[in-house]
This record gives structure tokens, sequence and C-alpha cells, in this order.
């Protein structure tokens, strides 16, 4: 491939990919190489990704970054998890939280225990054996030093976006405004050596990040690197996004609630609320998705619905020659569970991780891409996961979800749940076990069986315990304050 050592970073294109990037190359690499951002201000960025899973705190932490100044400069709420609405049935209500769920034991997970005490009449629902789900249903939260609750955040992507161009900026990235005309390559290798600005300057570099979302300047109009459709699998091809004003208090937790072709979401900051309609094509047209949007909402728009087209799928080669793509240029799987933002962290972290300071080698751009590959294929089966699993027999869309061929991948986690109750996770799981035991029972895919661990203890013993972790998250979520003072009293913006 290239022996030429890597010394000159460009970021094609800013928004949150392009400033995640900037910030963490400059934070952790900042003395040996030399990092470049290019943006115009007239080119839009898509900036509806308001949710965040608890990954981005670990982020934060690597870069240092004072959480009070982020929440205040972002308008940011907490997220305790994601509240899902009529998916499995209409009239359904589930909730899919951060924390875990009971206490489990090297023999096997909380859920055999669970199991047993429901089916002797001596456990509660679910959510009482998860603090995180019951602080949210509650609308409590507080987190300390001392930690003890897992959580993320939802906020405002452009002002996300602006904090982290004056956290890089201080940290030495140059900024250069204006478009990109064209793309230079080397006639031999297909390396791109530089970029062509409008008015005519050049910016060259050695390794090239391509945040400039679908359109995928770099790495798909120059490079060609092509797409796998998952579209069969996840056919939503539209979302409508629209900000409203606030009516109540921020909720701790973002809602996901179904409608006949998609589902809507809703997401509250600190001065305004992320609303926003993910739909078919095929079973709602533009036309009814904007009236279904606006006569759902709760408060007045204060924008006018933005309409955002995609296909669901991936880059098959999310790093090819000496160009990585980032955020929405390497792939896109709908924001369901919140992972678009995170997708970009761990992208840009394996690429500090395995940088390439002394040339683009195949065998790092091999590594680097089997990463990606296997790291998305298990969210794209976690978001299918709520759509085959519905039984809406009433709505042609979700009639198609249910009935669809499946990834073997999934088909045999949702065996192993239906048939044993195991939620098996490996260490490089994004989401793990409590995450896959609260959706599969929310979207009441009931286990046939369980392991027997728990008919070893008495009933007695069982409702004991069950009582003890009932009451100490009890009583914690007593103790907490609402989500509403805690914000004002910790980072009101």
């Amino acid at each position: 491939m290239s022996a030429t050592p890597v010394k000159r970073v460009v970021i094609a294109g800013g928004g949150t990919a392009g400033w995640v990037a900037a910030a963490a190359l400059s934070k952790h690499l900042g003395p040996l190489i030399d990092v470049v951002l290019v943006e115009s201000d007239e080119i839009g960025t898509v900036g509806v990704g308001e949710a965040t899973i608890p990954t981005i705190r670990t982020f934060h932490r690597l870069l240092e970054l004072d959480e009070r100044a982020f929440l205040r400069a972002t308008q940011a709420t907490f997220k305790l998890g994601i509240a899902f609405e009529n998916w499995a049935r209409r009239g359904d209500r589930y909730f899919h939280a951060f924390g875990r769920v009971g206490q489990s034991i090297w023999m096997g997970d909380f859920q055999h225990m669970w199991l047993r005490g429901r089916e002797a009449g001596i456990a509660e629902d679910l959510a009482a054996y998860c603090l995180e789900m019951a602080a949210a249903e509650a609308g409590k939260f507080a987190t300390s030093d001392k930690g003890g609750i897992n959580y993320a955040y939802h906020f405002d992507a452009g002002l996300y976006a602006r904090f982290l161009r004056s956290f890089s900026e201080a940290r030495g990235v140059t900024r250069i405004e204006g478009k990109i005309a064209s793309v230079r390559q080397d006639a031999g290798t297909g390396f791109i050596q530089a970029l062509d600005l409008g008015d005519g300057r050049v910016v060259a570099g050695d390794l090239f990040v391509d945040c400039t979302g679908f359109r995928g300047l770099l790495i798909e109009q120059t490079l060609h690197a092509e797409c796998e459709d998952w579209s069969h699998w996840l056919p939503a091809n539209r979302a409508l996004a629209v900000q409203t004003a606030s009516l109540v208090p921020a909720r701790p937790y973002t809602r996901a609630i179904a409608h006949e072709a998609g589902w809507q979401w809703q997401i509250p900051l600190q001065h305004r609320v992320g609303n926003g309609l993910v739909y078919c094509s095929d079973y709602l047209s533009d036309e009814a998705a904007h009236e279904t949007l606006l006569g759902s909402i709760d408060g007045p728009p204060t924008t006018e619905p933005r309409l955002i087209r995609y296909v669901t799928g991936r880059r098959k080669q999310v790093w090819s020659k000496n160009c990585v793509a980032l955020g929405l240029a390497s792939g896109f799987v709908e924001p369901l569970e919140s992972t678009s933002i995170h997708l970009i962290m761990i992208g840009v972290t394996r690429l500090i991780q395995d940088f390439p300071f002394g040339g683009i080698k195949p065998s790092l751009v091999r590594h680097y891409n089997a990463l990606a590959e296997t790291e998305l294929e298990r969210v794209r089966d976690f978001i299918i996961l709520h759509y085959h699993l519905n039984q809406r027999r009433d709505d042609p869309f979700w009639e198609r979800c249910r009935t669809m061929p499946i990834p073997d991948s999934l088909a045999h986690r949702i065996d192993l749940f239906r048939e044993a109750a195991l939620t098996p996770q490996s260490a490089d799981d994004l989401f793990q076990s409590d995450s896959w035991l609260q959706v599969m029972l929310g979207q009441r895919l009931e286990p046939e069986g369980y392991h027997r661990m728990g008919h070893m203890l008495s009933e007695a013993h069982l409702r004991r315990a069950f009582a003890e972790v009932q009451q100490n998250i009890a009583q914690t979520v007593a103790r907490m304050p609402t989500h509403e003072t805690f914000l004002r009293q910790y980072c009101a913006a």
C-alpha cells in the first residue's frame, strides 16, 4: 500500500463526526501529527442525533471533558434508557434501561432466578429489579463521584459540534472554511493526495477522514468503496425531524413510539424537545408522514419538519486506501437505540489505537475493517430484533417485519432465549445481556425453559432475595431529586 509516514491528517466535513474526530486526534496524538478540518458553513449537517448511550461518558473521560461545562453548553439532559410504546402490540409499553437487572451469579444470569420467582408468584415486574428503570419511571435522577447509576445524555447536536470545535482548536486543530470542489488522487496508487477547494486553495494530507455524511465525498464518490444494503431487514428509509417547545419537565429517558409504518422519537432537552418520525415510504407517503408527525407532537413546533432520506447498510470497507470514513459516510443504522454517535467515537478511538504512523499497511486496514464490520452487524441485529418480534397483525409494514427472513446470527440469539432463556454476550458486544433480556421480554418473547438454579433455593429464600433487591432500589430512588431539580442544581443552561 504505502510506506509514506502519516504526519498530516485532513478531516473532510464538520458536524458531530468531524469534530469528534478532531477532538480525539488532537487530544491524544496532538504532539505527533497535524490535524486539519475542512468544512463549509453553507453545507448543512443532518444534526438530529441528540440521544446517546453510556459509552459517551467513557469517551468524554478520555478527552478529560468537564461534564457540567459540556451539559450547559449543549443544553443537555440525562438519559437512563428508552421507553418503547406500541411495539409488540398497540398499547404495550416496556423499558430498555441502561443498568443491570437484578443480581447474577456465575452459574447464570438473573432472569433464571426471576423466571423461577414469577412461576412461583413471588417476583415482581422486571422494573422492580433495575435501578435505572425504576428511577426513569419515577422521573428521578442523581449522580455522584461514587457512581451508582448508569446513564447517557440527550443534547443539541449542533451545540455539541460547536463545543468540540472550541476544544479542538485550543489543541492545535486548524479549521479551514471552504467547499471541496474536487479530490486529487495519485495516478498510480489511487491514494488521495489533496482536496481542491472552490476558491483555488489546496489542502494536502497523508491520511484523510471522510465526515461528509451520506454524500461520502471521499470514500464513495472518489474511492468508490461499495455499500452493503440492509434494507431487506430494515426497510424504513425516511425520517422527518422537527423541534418543539417544552411543555413539561424533561423526562430522563427517550420515547420511541411505534406507528403504522415505523416509529416516532421524542427527546427532551433543557430548552426544547427533539421529535422525529422514522418510516418506510412503501407504506407511508411523505405527505402522510408530515401530517402524522405534526399531529402527534406535544408542543408548538419551532422549526419546519426536515426530510432525511437514507438507505440502511454498511460500507464494506470503512478504511479504503488512505481514507477512513466516520459517521454517515461509513454506513447507517437508524437511531432506534441511539448508536450513531457511539459508532463515530469507537471509530476514531480505534483509528488512534491503530494509527498508521509508518504508513498504510494492508494488515492494519484489514484489522480495522473487520472490527468495524463485526460491531455494526451486531448493532444491526439488535435493531432488527425490535421490528421482527412484533405481534401487530393489523399493519402491513409490521407484518412484513415479523415474517421476513433474518440474519442467522440473530435467529440463533432468539432461539437461545426462546428455548433456554439464555442471553449470551462476548466482551466486545455493545449491547450486553441485560439489554437483550429487556427487549426480548418487552417484545413478548416468552422463554419455554430456563436454568433450574433457582429450584435449589426455597421459596422463602427467593422471596427474601427479591425483596432485598427491590427494597434497596426503592430506597435509592426515593432519596433522589427529580430529574428537573437535579438539572437546575447541576447544569442549568
